[in-house]
C-alpha cells in the first residue's frame, strides 16, 4: 500500500523547488587568467595550433648558446605542460613576423617547422620540416617544403591536416633569382606554393597558387566542409596589394581572388598577413588594411566555404597597427585580436567580438604597453568557454612569451 504524504509536506516541498529554480545562476567567469609561461627568458615568435581533437599546442623559440632552440607546451586545461625541445641549431633565420610552428596535424601526426639561413645569407632561407608519429616525443630527419635549390626566400608557412598526411602553403622566392624588371615584376616576384607530405614523402616542389604575391605577409589556412582554403595578400603589377584566398576543389587549387576589393596601393611589403577559420561551410576572414592612407581591420565572413564572402565588417579604425588573430566561435561570432598603436612607438593588445549580423562588444583591453611588443603576432584560439591568447612582450629590450586565458562571456555583445 503506497503510504500518502501530508498535504503540508508537498506544500513544502514545492516551495522549495520554487525557491530554486528562482535562485540566481552563478555569474559567469569574466577574470582574465594570466598563466605561468613554459618559455625561457628571452623568448619570442610564439604560435597557437589547435588541433581536430583539442589538442592546443604552443610553440616559440629560445636562445640555446650561440644559436635558437625550438620548443612547444600542449594546453591542459588550467596551464601549460612541461616544454619539449624539437631541435636547436645555430644557423637559424629568426625575425619576429615569419615564426615557426608546431602542429598536430593527426592522432598520429605531428609536424614542425623552422627556418634556416642559406650560405648567401640575408633574406636567403629554406624551410625545414620534421615528422612526428608519436605526439611529439621523437622527430624525423628535417627535409625541406621545396627543391628548387635557390639562394632566395622560402618561409610564411601555414601547415594544415590533409587527411592522414601533412598540407603546407608558403611564400616561395625562387623567381627573385632572376634579374629584377621593373616592366616585368613577375618574372622575378615572390610566388604561393602549397604541398603535401608523409613519411614516405619527404620532398616537393609543390604546386604554383599565386605567381605574384606580397614578399613577407603571413598565409593561413582553414579546413572547410568542401577542402582546405589558402588565405594570402597579393601583389598585382601595379602594386595592389589586398587579401585573396584560393580553395581546393577536387584535388586542385583554384586560382585566388579578392575577399574584398580593399584596393590598397603600397609600393611595399607591409608585413601585415591576415587569418581565416572554419566551421564546416562557415568561413570567417580577418585581415588589415591602410587603402586611402586610413588603417583599418576588417572581418568577413563566407557561408559556402569560402566562394564568395559578404561586405566586411570594421573591426578597428583607430590606429591599428593590424597583426590579427582570430577564433570563430561555435554559434558563429568571431572574437579578434590585434595590436591598437599607442604613443611612443608602442602597441595595445586589444580584443572584440562581432557577429555575421554586424553586432559588436566593446575594445578590451587585455595588455598595455610595455607588456605588448609592438611588432608581436599575437595568436588566438577558443578552447571551450574561454579564449587563449599568446603574445610577445619585450621588457628591458628582452622578449618574453606571455598567455592568458580570457572568458569568451567578458565580450557581451551590446
Amino acid at each position: 500500500m503506497n503510504e500518502r504524504i501530508p498535504m503540508h509536506q508537498l506544500c513544502a516541498l514545492a516551495c522549495l523547488a520554487l525557491v530554486a529554480a528562482c535562485a540566481p545562476s552563478e555569474p559567469p567567469n569574466t577574470t582574465i587568467d594570466m598563466l605561468e609561461s613554459p618559455a625561457a627568458n628571452g623568448s619570442m615568435a610564439p604560435n597557437l595550433s589547435h588541433g581536430h581533437d583539442g589538442t592546443t599546442l604552443l610553440s616559440w623559440i629560445e636562445p640555446n648558446g650561440d644559436g635558437h632552440a625550438l620548443k612547444f607546451s600542449r594546453f591542459e586545461g588550467n596551464g601549460w605542460s612541461t616544454p619539449i625541445e624539437v631541435t636547436r641549431g645555430d644557423n637559424w633565420f629568426v625575425n619576429w613576423a615569419d615564426f615557426p610552428s608546431v602542429v598536430a596535424v593527426s592522432e598520429s601526426l605531428w609536424a614542425a617547422h623552422w627556418l634556416v639561413s642559406q650560405p648567401a645569407g640575408g633574406y636567403a632561407y629554406d624551410v625545414n620540416v620534421a615528422l612526428s608519429s608519436d605526439s611529439g616525443v621523437t622527430w624525423s630527419e628535417s627535409f625541406l617544403t621545396h627543391k628548387d635549390g635557390t639562394p632566395t626566400e622560402h618561409g610564411f608557412v601555414s601547415l594544415f591536416n590533409d587527411g592522414d598526411r601533412l598540407g603546407a602553403v608558403w611564400l616561395d622566392g625562387r623567381k627573385s633569382a632572376n634579374e629584377y624588371d621593373q616592366n616585368d615584376v613577375r618574372a622575378s616576384g615572390m610566388t604561393l606554393r602549397a604541398g603535401t607530405y608523409s613519411n614516405g614523402q619527404t620532398e616537393s616542389d609543390g604546386v604554383l597558387l599565386d605567381d605574384l604575391v606580397c614578399d613577407c605577409c603571413q598565409t593561413d589556412v582553414a579546413l572547410t566542409a568542401s577542402g582546405p582554403v589558402a588565405i594570402y595578400r597579393n601583389r598585382t603589377v601595379d602594386e595592389q596589394r589586398d587579401i585573396f584566398i584560393s580553395r581546393r576543389v577536387d584535388g586542385a587549387w583554384q586560382k585566388g581572388v579578392p575577399v574584398n576589393d580593399d584596393a590598397w596601393d603600397i609600393a611595399a611589403c607591409p608585413v601585415n598577413g591576415p587569418i581565416i577559420k572554419a566551421h564546416g561551410k562557415t568561413v570567417a576572414a580577418t585581415w588589415f588594411t591602410g587603402a586611402n592612407e586610413e588603417p583599418r581591420v576588417k572581418a568577413a565572413w563566407s557561408n559556402d566555404a569560402g566562394r564568395s564572402f559578404a561586405a566586411p565588417i570594421e573591426i578597428d579604425a583607430d590606429k591599428p597597427l593590424g597583426r590579427a588573430g582570430s577564433a570563430l566561435l561555435p554559434d558563429g561570432d568571431l572574437v579578434v585580436s590585434w595590436l591598437r598603436s599607442v604613443s611612443g612607438g608602442r602597441a595595445n593588445l586589444m580584443l572584440k567580438r562581432v557577429s555575421q549580423q554586424g553586432g559588436q562588444s566593446a575594445d578590451y583591453v587585455v595588455a598595455e604597453a610595455p607588456d605588448v611588443f609592438a611588432f608581436s603576432v599575437p595568436q588566438l584560439v577558443s578552447n571551450g568557454t574561454d579564449l587563449l591568447l599568446v603574445w610577445t612582450a619585450e621588457t628591458d629590450h628582452e622578449y618574453n612569451v606571455k598567455s592568458a586565458t580570457i572568458p569568451i562571456a567578458l565580450l557581451p555583445i551590446r
